[in-house]
C-alpha cells in the first residue's frame, strides 16, 4: 500500500525557467534543473507539459520526456527551450532520478502568468535571471 512506501523528499533540486537572451523585439527562455545537492543524480528524467485554457478554448501540449542521464553535484543542466506562447498555461515538469538505489520524484508547477519580469531572480548555477520553484524544503 502507499501507506507503506518510504517517504522520500526531495531537497535541493530546482526547476528554473531562464531568460537566456533579450532584445528589443525577441526573448529567449530555456527550462534548467539545478541540482544544489552535494551527490550526483542518477538516470534523471523530465517530462513536461503545458495546460490550461487560451481564449476561452482548453489547450494541451504535447508531453515531452527528456532523458538527462546523470547529473553531478552543484551543477546544472539545461531541460529544454521553451516558447513564451505557453505562459498563459500551467507548465507542469515531472522530475524523477536516482541517489543510491532509492528512486525519487517531485513536480513543479508554473502556475499561469508566473513567468513575468517582475519575478525574475538570479537562479543558483546558471548565472541568469529566471523563475525557480524548488530549492531546499
Amino acid at each position: 500500500m502507499k501507506k507503506d512506501l518510504p517517504e522520500n523528499i526531495v531537497e535541493d533540486i530546482s526547476i528554473a525557467i531562464v531568460l537566456e537572451n533579450a532584445t528589443p523585439s525577441d526573448k529567449v527562455w530555456n527550462v534548467y534543473l539545478i541540482n544544489e545537492k552535494k551527490l550526483p543524480l542518477i538516470n534523471v528524467i523530465v517530462s513536461s507539459k503545458g495546460y490550461g485554457e487560451k481564449d476561452g478554448v482548453e489547450v494541451k501540449t504535447t508531453v515531452l520526456r527528456h532523458f538527462l542521464g546523470d547529473i553531478e553535484a552543484n551543477t546544472s543542466r539545461k531541460i529544454e527551450a521553451i516558447d513564451p506562447q505557453v505562459f498563459g498555461l500551467t507548465n507542469e515538469y515531472w522530475l524523477s532520478y536516482y541517489i543510491d538505489k532509492t528512486i525519487y520524484d517531485k513536480k513543479y508547477i508554473f502556475l499561469p502568468e508566473s513567468i513575468v519580469d517582475e519575478n525574475l531572480i538570479k537562479v543558483p548555477l546558471v548565472n541568469k535571471a529566471g523563475i525557480i520553484i524548488g530549492g531546499s524544503k
